[in-house]
């Protein structure tokens, strides 16, 4: 065995790839929409997300790849360095492959459950004929006007193809020869699936794209269609936003967003039997190589679209609905500022309603002591609960400021609406420094008692989206605590004027002190391992991606430190190496709810220290973005927490999976009954309050 002092801890083969990582996340996704535990509709959810997984990987991790492929040097991708990327491709389509087929497998079973359900999705031969009548007047009077078929030859330009939309490439017999035409379906106007009356009890849908394919010759009157066929194409998505001095922030950012539209193309899926003529016609015209193109029955096409058949109101076919724990000091007849004022409070959503920070914002607005409220906005949804509270503080009075980030990806046009709405209404709107995106989750509220100014302040490891607290699993924090608050009062200030490195007594803030203070926190707990003191390391996150933070793990478990981590997605340590990572032990839980929640525990000594927030321990969150974690200052909260929180987590047994050396998951192995964490926190909601 190599003596430890002489093991390279940044070793690539001590590192799993983070692409290939990433695909092993939806790898859990389908497994879940597989088990025939989980309500119907959910796994067809579970399906759906598996599927935008893939999507936005081949939009915003693969071009990267695909740009570096002829570079004969190693480059790196997250902590390893891969020996080339035409081999890390070669990887990816075989994983690629393998999940498309398990898609198609899963979809094919969901759909037989589905008409066993009363969810009938037909195919165009299995329609009555009744059914088969309103098709056809659906199509004429719905469809027909919306298409425009776009021939395919050398006196028509090829035409452009928007990325991730479902389209019929047409083929026509035209006096011996073959010509070629595309046709869009049009689910920017009409659903995926167009319910259809039903002649039994239940509901019946048919795909857009079958009621397209089955008129097609209406299109091309007079010509023999010989085939049709159906095929997308995805495209680059990770634009860049260049700012010069001749434009600001929001017009680059909008810049940016239409130059995602146009991105270069890196795949092509297309339905299976197409002729190879026409996919060397379209790989020809869209640049790409053969192992850029993928081939998929009809079933595994845009599967994104089951949202609208899991968002279906069939409450038997669904998990079962529970209310939600409202603290009582938190009841409708208390004074929420007298609350906070008491004592700090964790809301553990959604087992807690995120109502109780709707409500903490809206007495803001209403009571005539609040003098100002700041907030940090990322991802805001379509719910407006957020918005219109600002709005009903600034119309009293209130000042108000908002540091709306443009570059939440995928949310930009919606947050540069909401920015130029809160302008409108006297709101202080800014975006942060130019170089840093804002991902911190902060609401400061400032209050006049007894002529002095009280800051009651919320952080979080969520998004002010009153609509995702239903679907994630996040902890909000609410607290009074002066130092707290003048921290928070300070890195406002710092976002909103000049951002550089600030002083803060209880916060860690990236890019500045966060990522040192948990490799410090790493490392006593190595040094009080090798002292013979308590010493134990816990941490719950979305992603384990930064090479330094991994390399401090892998040091206390060399030094014997037990180490647990419930990493949700991306995850690049190895467990389990001999000499290197025995004590460590990595989870990942895929359940009914996303989760979401940050929790970063270290036994100190016997002295625990506990932080939670917004930062995941990827390079991005610690170097590339403001972000925050807070300490849990009171110790009575912080064990209860550990205890009724995070050390649920880590017992899960049902819904985890255990990460193995080689970078797969596992079922974990439990002895007994198994445990489920998100079954334990719905029965014993509040318990964290002790």
């Amino acid at each position: 065995m190599t003596p430890p002092d002489e093991i390279d801890l940044f070793d690539h083969s001590l590192y799993i790839n983070r692409e290939l990582s990433w695909l092993e996340f939806n790898r859990r996704c389908l497994a879940e929409a597989n088990d025939t535990s989980v309500p119907l509709l959910e796994r067809v959810k579970f399906l759906a997300i598996a599927y935008g997984n893939m999507d936005e990987f081949f939009m915003i991790r693969v071009p990267g790849l695909l740009q570096k492929e002829e570079s004969s040097s190693l480059i790196a991708i997250g902590p390893d360095v891969y020996p080339d990327t035409k081999a890390l491709m070669s990887e990816i389509n075989v994983s690629v492959g393998n999940l498309v087929d398990g898609y198609e497998a899963c979809w094919g079973r969901l759909r037989k459950e589905l008409h066993d359900g009363g969810i009938r999705i037909h195919d165009k031969g299995s329609l009555s004929d009744a059914q088969r009548a309103w098709v056809g007047e659906y199509y004429r009077e719905r469809v027909h006007p919306l298409l425009t078929p776009l021939a395919l030859d050398i006196s028509h330009p090829f035409p452009f193809i928007s990325s991730n939309s479902l389209n019929i490439a047409v083929r026509i017999s035209n006096k011996g020869e073959n010509v070629y035409a595309r046709v869009k379906v049009p689910l920017s106007i009409l659903p995926r699936f167009v319910r259809i009356p039903s002649e039994s009890p239940g509901m019946d849908f048919v795909q857009l794209e079958d009621i397209v394919e089955s008129e097609i010759g209406r299109l091309f009157p007079g010509m023999n269609v010989t085939g049709a066929y159906i095929f997308r194409v995805t495209r680059n998505a990770d634009v860049q936003v260049t700012i010069d001095e001749a434009c600001d922030l929001m017009s680059a950012v909008e810049t940016s967003i239409d130059s995602r539209d146009v991105g270069f193309p890196v795949r092509m899926m297309v339905e299976e039997g197409m002729p190879g003529e026409m996919m060397s016609l379209f790989g020809r015209n869209l640049k790409l190589r053969d192992n850029q193109i993928h081939t998929a029955t009809l079933g595994g096409m845009l599967l994104t679209d089951l949202w609208q058949i899991a968002s279906l109101d069939v409450p038997e076919l669904r998990d079962r609905p529970f209310a939600p724990h409202v603290p009582p000091e938190f009841g409708e007849d208390r004074c929420i500022f007298d609350t906070i004022k008491g004592r700090d409070w964790i809301i553990f959503h959604p087992y807690e309603p995120f109502d109780v920070i709707v409500r903490f914002l809206n007495e803001a607005s209403e009571d005539p002591s609040v003098q100002s409220i700041k907030i940090c906005l990322y991802r805001i949804g379509k719910d407006r609960s957020i918005i219109n509270a600002l709005r009903r503080a600034r119309e009293r009075g209130k000042t108000v400021s908002v540091l709306m980030e443009l570059r939440a990806k995928f949310d930009e046009s919606n947050n540069i609406y909401l920015a130029r709405e809160l302008e409108k209404i006297g709101v202080h709107v800014v975006y942060g420094p130019v170089e840093l995106k804002v991902h911190a989750k902060l609401l400061q509220v400032v209050r006049l008692e007894n002529d002095r100014l009280v800051r009651y302040t919320h952080m979080s490891s969520g998004n002010y989206n009153a609509s995702t607290t239903k679907q994630y699993s996040d902890i909000s924090f609410l607290t009074a605590d002066k130092e707290i608050g003048d921290d928070v009062g300070e890195l406002f200030n710092a976002l909103t004027g000049v951002f550089g490195p600030r002083e803060y007594k209880r916060l860690l803030v990236a890019p500045t002190t966060l990522k040192k203070t948990l490799i410090g926190n790493i490392r006593r707990e190595a040094e009080n391992q090798s002292a013979g003191r308590k010493a134990y390391i816990a941490m719950k996150s979305n992603g384990l991606v930064d090479s330094d933070i991994i390399a401090e793990l892998y040091k206390a478990s060399m030094a014997g430190v037990k180490v647990d981590l419930n990493i949700r997605g991306l995850c690049c340590l190895r467990p389990g190496l001999e000499g290197v990572s025995e004590n460590i032990r990595v989870i990942s839980i895929v359940d009914r709810y996303l989760e979401h929640s940050r929790i970063y525990y270290f036994e100190n000594g016997g002295d625990p220290v506990m932080y939670m927030g917004s930062s995941d321990m990827m390079p991005r969150n610690l170097i590339a973005r403001v972000e925050v974690l807070f300490p849990v200052r009171d110790k009575g909260m912080l064990r209860l927490i550990k205890k009724n929180i995070l050390d649920v987590h880590l017992r899960d047994s049902l819904k985890a999976k255990a990460l193995t050396p080689d970078g797969r998951y596992v079922p974990v192995k439990g002895k007994g009954r198994r445990f489920r964490s998100q079954a334990w926190f719905i029965e014993n909601r509040g318990r964290w309050h002790g």
